[in-house]
């Protein structure tokens, strides 16, 4: 069976034009309700005449409405597809977070769990907004997802970064309109449905083969299973420079290694790289995607990719080493002995965009980042005299000024980086704009003349901007109520302190609960991170993951500016030590967690 698979990021981008039919639900409306990229490969596609909620299985192992103990009763039967109503109740706990519902598999699999939530969503909408519209049904191979295929559309089935299989995690995410992650406003209103829901609807069909390209018709209602990677490669040479790369990926003087972590960039590695870019086929590492991705963390960092770090810092290790998360969107580039922070990562690929990217040859339209993300791109937008955003954490934020035509690149610090040529991160995009900057540097390069690496252009970077120390620290699956009470701590302690307080040696600037009001619709999302904000520009920031599975991830990011180039070869954590100590005293993180140290730092 041909594997689960990366993001299809071309359907309704206003840079590409999709040239198949799709899902239509209703004939009353021409409108698209999503775009769902992380595509399975092959991917699902949907067409019918008639408005429909979910799609039953008769034989997954899911908590697919059709396994109810409850006497289904038939409601219509448009163009000779049942649809029946079963009874349901609501179930506690499906609040959907920054990337939408994740739970362990075991929670997924109880009676009605995944139907609750998908009829809730639909419950959500106007109907204007899926009838005669694009559903598109994709994932990222993680365990699960052949069940969970056969029991919905039109949705994106994956739990990112976090591990998969029988008794680790799964995850459901809608993404709307343009393509962009479903903004508060909606994920609002699913939570509230997922609260008084009583019947779910259900289209009887049987189940889809997803191992099988083609069209399966149910009366009025089509199936179509379709291989994305072409479609999604067309989109990448519309964007890039692929000749230009090639050169780079095809030299002898230059090695390369992609590592898949055994996720859904896998399927889309060698035709890319080494088919496409010609790089050596052994430079696709752990390139098979595995449902519980070879019992690893497909999280592209410092400890869960650690293999690929090996690698990179071992003795005469390779030029360019670079991984993606389980589905595809996050990535982490390396150089020889060198890691590039995902801050810095995005600040670099916005400051050489217009020269090494043809896509950017007119300029970037804006820059935007993440609250918590370092402030190196912001140097680099006041440089180049661009408009600049600081959003919350969570890629919705980004959509809407994407859509209004104000941003062009943006990331974030969790290793999420892309543009404005879909509304999504897109890990293979970063890993290209990488090879592309590498490639345009060495373009004049001879055989034989040392070339300029990965290294020497951050090192460049920071010499022109100075350099943004930073550093992340994770404690993941902290008990909620300790770390909730930390949260409300801090919230009471910035509620009473004021500018010109001392902590330590740092005196205080600001200290707030950080808030965003959108520029183009003025919505507003409050508590978003607390921060202390000091006046060298350092800054201190707490906030509570909404991406993980059990528990509460407590994020603690730590940050500082140096402009001083003789001071920059400094390791992070030892530039950063004063102010980490400061974090955890001013927390009392130990206290109300008893963790004695993080999970991650990055």
């Amino acid at each position: 069976m041909a594997t689960l698979s990366l993001r299809l990021h071309n359907l309704l981008s206003s840079k590409f034009t999709y040239k198949t039919p799709q899902l239509s639900l209703s004939s009353s409306s021409s409108s698209h309700v999503a775009l769902f990229p992380f595509l399975t490969s092959p991917q699902l596609r949907l067409r019918t005449s008639h408005s429909l909620s979910i799609k039953a299985s008769s034989s997954s192992s899911s908590s697919s409405s059709s396994s109810s103990s409850s006497s289904p009763t038939t409601i219509a039967q448009p163009q000779g597809i049942k649809i029946k109503s079963i009874p349901t109740k609501p179930i506690e706990g499906q609040k959907t977070g920054t990337s939408g519902l994740r739970k362990k598999v075991k929670v997924f699999k109880q009676e009605n769990y995944l139907a609750n939530w998908i009829q809730a969503l639909f419950n959500s909408l106007p109907p204007e907004d899926y009838k005669n519209g694009v559903l598109v049904l994709g994932g990222d191979g993680r365990y699960f997802n052949r069940e969970a295929a056969q029991a919905n559309g039109g949705f994106i089935m994956s739990a990112s970064h976090n591990p998969g299989g029988p008794d680790y995690d799964w995850g459901i995410k809608f993404n709307y309109s343009s393509g962009q992650p479903a903004p508060e406003s909606i994920t609002d209103k699913i939570y509230g449905n997922t609260l008084s829901i009583s019947e779910i609807k259900v289209a009887d069909i049987a189940d889809v083969d997803l191992s099988r390209l083609g069209v399966t018709k149910f009366g009025d209602f089509t199936v179509e299973v379709v291989d994305p990677v072409s479609d999604y490669l067309e989109l990448l040479e519309s964007v890039f420079d692929f000749k230009l790369i090639k050169s780079l990926l095809s030299r002898s003087d230059f090695r390369f290694i992609f590592d898949a972590m055994h996720a859904v960039t896998g399927a889309y590695a060698k035709p890319i790289f080494v088919d496409k870019l010609g790089a050596n086929p052994d430079s696709i590492a752990n390139g098979v995607p595995l449902e519980n991705f070879g019992h690893g963390h497909p999280d592209p960092n410092l400890t869960y990719a650690k293999d690929l770090v090996n690698i990179l810092y071992s003795e005469n290790g390779p030029d360019f080493g670079a991984a993606s998360d389980g589905d595809g969107d996050r990535n982490m580039i390396l150089g020889r002995s060198f890691f590039v922070t995902p801050s810095d990562s995005v600040a670099i690929i916005a400051a050489n965009a217009q020269q090494a990217i043809p896509y950017f040859q007119s300029g970037p339209k804006g820059l935007a980042r993440s609250m918590p993300t370092s402030g190196a791109l912001d140097r680099v937008a006041e440089k180049l005299s661009l408009p600049f955003f600081e959003v919350p954490t969570g890629w919705k934020f980004f959509g809407n000024l994407m859509d209004a035509g104000k941003l062009s690149i943006c990331g974030e610090e969790s290793f999420g980086t892309g543009s404005d040529h879909i509304r999504e991160k897109d890990g293979i995009w970063a890993v290209l704009a990488w090879l592309s900057i590498i490639a345009y540097r060495n373009k004049d390069k001879k055989p034989g003349e040392k070339l300029i690496s990965v290294a020497d252009v951050v090192k460049e970077h920071w010499a022109t901007y100075g350099r943004n120390f930073f550093s992340r620290y994770d404690y993941e699956e902290c008990e909620s109520e300790g770390a909730n009470k930390m949260i409300d701590y801090l919230r009471d302690l910035i509620s009473k302190s004021k500018p010109g307080d001392k902590y330590g040696n740092y005196v205080l600037q600001v200290a707030d609960d950080f808030t965003y009001t959108d520029p183009v619709d003025s919505s507003v999302a409050s508590k978003q991170g607390v921060r202390f904000v000091f006046t060298d520009g350092s800054r201190i920031i707490f906030r509570l993951s909404g991406t993980g599975s059990a528990g509460a991830t407590i994020r603690v990011y730590i940050e500082q500016f140096e402009p001083d180039a003789s001071k920059h070869d400094v390791d992070a954590q030892i530039a950063l030590k004063p102010l980490i100590d400061l974090a955890l005293s001013v927390s009392k993180l130990k206290d109300f967690t008893g963790r004695e140290k993080p999970t991650v730092i990055t």
